[in-house]
């Protein structure tokens, strides 16, 4: 979880500075030198991880696309796949119906593409439900207007494993729906649709070996099930590989940007996928990154996670997914160029709504007193709120309070909303507590959305409240740093910090690797830098001044930490990181957290 912190540092009675009262810090003892004296700090690291014998840590650093499982061990997938193929052969029109944020979007074009290999004239339309107006997942009306439009197979992505009622509305029509997705499933296989096909890797009778896939990862399991029945052979016609291998790239951003653990064939996904981005062939998402700015740099999961998936959400929030969702797919020239553009504007727009409304909640919590102990979640609803942005402020509030967050606006006697939580509280099991409470509601543990009517919500919030308190404890509303190794400023070398930079692409189930220095030296007085001298250069090497001097950076770190005076002895939380520039390669470390002895 990251680490927030305060704008002004803590002050102990000798006047120094204890940014580190913030944090709960652990320690993993198997990156601890004195109980594992003779390993490196590359083999500390990787043991912390639990990769400590060399075919694990190799099969970690070295994944190969041999690692991904057989999709045809997720229930019903070949069901599925063989009706798809049969509706291509019959020429029957086929939907696909996707969910409107970015894991929807890239699942939903990596079938498109998918099918445009297989069956250029296959009839293939795609739908994205509106965010506000119709909300998230199946919907009755949808599928009976895309039943008036010759509808014969309906393919949900990223949506529809609760969809009860639609399936049943599809069924009475006489379409055959096949739901894909990865939310929480149903605990028992009676209360799922009753649909044609429902491909779920987590479903209750599943045997899959791993069950976090994404939309796009179940989209693209599907996609590679429907080439090789349409070869007939495990071995596909080269166009179709190719196809496979480039629709990685969007099922790695799917990835990135729904928060999966990239561990396991998550890895796979993301690690191939990133690595043929800049290369894509879909012209759309070569436009959005130029327009991102992302063109001239690598594109790593950092980059997904903060400049490409934000633009993709973006327009979903403010606007319709359906114009990423041609982004990337159809558009095409100057098409594709000012779509891209677009994007970017809609996601300043879609920043100033998200600062406007955490500055509201903000006021609001601290009012609420939704900041106390005795308050273990915060659960707040406003008629101004723009329920399309309201998930990523909920997501602002957990990183500065450390406790489950639900912001909801009302309209017309309904509250509509989203939620998200923090490690080891399932945001979706406790809104299952408080059903009674709701219109609607589905997700999975960490983020999900709700309904209520406006008459209903302070027993909601009453009640939301009382579970947080009774599942977590004042001690759990503390942000923690985990700790892969304790190292001294002279283990970060050009070599070791290269080879932990393969356990890239990092993100949820394999964060950054962070390394604990203890008993460092400020070589010199610490300096602001950046336009506005909000960011902290600090040069610090080991206490007994042997050895090198390395700069550790602080991003928006000035204000904490100005007050640390030359030549103290500090502790460090760092992320080990390489700069390249003009040639050059140094290490330079990003501060996560200090203490100053």
């Amino acid at each position: 979880m990251p680490t927030q912190l305060s704008d002004q540092p803590t002050q102990t009675a000798r006047g120094l500075t204890r940014v580190w009262d913030h944090t709960k810090v652990i320690n993993n003892p198997l990156g601890n030198p004195t109980d594992n004296p003779v390993a490196n700090l590359v083999d500390r690291v990787m043991a912390s991880r639990g990769l400590s014998d060399p075919q694990s840590s190799q099969g970690f650093l070295n994944p190969t696309l041999g690692a991904l499982h057989d999709p045809s061990l997720i229930p019903d997938l070949d069901k599925a796949a063989q009706r798809i193929l049969s509706a291509v052969k019959d020429n029957e029109p086929i939907v696909i119906f996707g969910d409107y944020d970015v894991d929807g979007i890239t699942a939903s074009a990596i079938l498109y593409h998918i099918l445009a290999v297989i069956a250029p004239d296959t009839q293939v339309t795609t739908y994205i439900p509106h965010r506000i107006e119709e909300g998230y997942g199946l919907n009755d009306d949808a599928i009976r207007t895309l039943a008036e439009q010759g509808a014969k197979v309906i393919i949900t992505v990223d949506c529809g494993i609760t969809a009860t009622s639609p399936a049943l509305v599809a069924k009475d029509l006489g379409i055959d729906l096949i739901i894909t997705d990865h939310h929480n499933p149903p605990a028992d296989l009676s209360d799922m649709p009753d649909a044609f096909a429902v491909v779920h890797p987590r479903r209750p009778d599943s045997e899959y070996p791993f069950g976090e896939l994404c939309g796009a990862g179940v989209a693209y399991k599907l996609a590679w099930r429907l080439a090789t029945l349409h070869c007939g052979s495990e071995k596909v016609s080269p166009a179709l590989r190719t196809t496979l291998v480039d629709l990685l790239v969007l099922a790695s951003l799917g990835s990135i940007a729904d928060i999966v653990p990239l561990v396991d064939e998550n890895r796979v996904i993301t690690k191939f996928g990133l690595a043929r981005i800049k290369s894509t062939p879909i012209v759309g998402l070569r436009a959005l990154i130029e327009a991102s700015g992302l063109d001239k740099d690598q594109v790593d999961a950092e980059a997904v996670g903060f400049r490409l998936a934000p633009r993709l959400n973006a327009i979903g929030r403010l606007g319709h997914a359906g114009d990423a969702l041609h982004l990337m797919t159809t558009a095409r020239g100057q098409h594709a160029t000012d779509l891209a553009d677009q994007l970017t504007v809609l996601n300043d727009e879609r920043r100033a709504t998200e600062q406007r409304i955490l500055k509201q909640a903000l006021e609001m919590v601290q009012q609420a007193g939704m900041d106390a102990p005795d308050k273990r979640a915060i659960v707040l609803a406003h008629e101004d709120w723009h329920p399309g942005v309201v998930g990523i402020v909920c997501s602002r509030l957990v990183e500065r309070f450390a406790r489950p967050a639900i912001l909801m606006q009302r309209k017309d006697g309904v509250c509509k909303g989203s939620g998200r939580s923090i490690e080891g509280f399932s945001i979706h099991a406790a809104l299952e507590s408080c059903a009674h409470h709701l219109k609607s509601f589905g997700g999975h543990d960490m983020a999900a959305g709700m309904a209520c009517d406006d008459s209903s919500f302070d027993q909601f919030a009453e009640s939301m409240i009382h579970h947080a308190n009774t599942l977590l404890t004042p001690e759990d509303l503390v942000h923690t740093l985990k700790i892969d190794a304790i190292a001294t400023i002279n283990e970060l070398t050009e070599q070791s910090l290269t080879t932990l930079e393969q356990l890239a692409p990092f993100g949820a189930g394999n964060p950054r690797v962070r390394i604990h220095i203890q008993n460092a030296k400020l070589n010199g007085h610490p300096e602001p830098f950046g336009k506005t001298g909000a960011h902290l250069s600090l040069r610090v090497g080991d206490a007994n001044n042997s050895g090198q001097i390395v700069r550790v950076i602080g991003w928006s770190w000035w204000q904490k930490a100005r007050h640390i005076g030359p030549g103290s002895v500090v502790d460090l939380v760092i992320e080990p990181k390489l700069s390249r520039w003009n040639g050059r390669t140094r290490i330079e470390p990003v501060l996560c957290d200090l203490k100053v002895h």
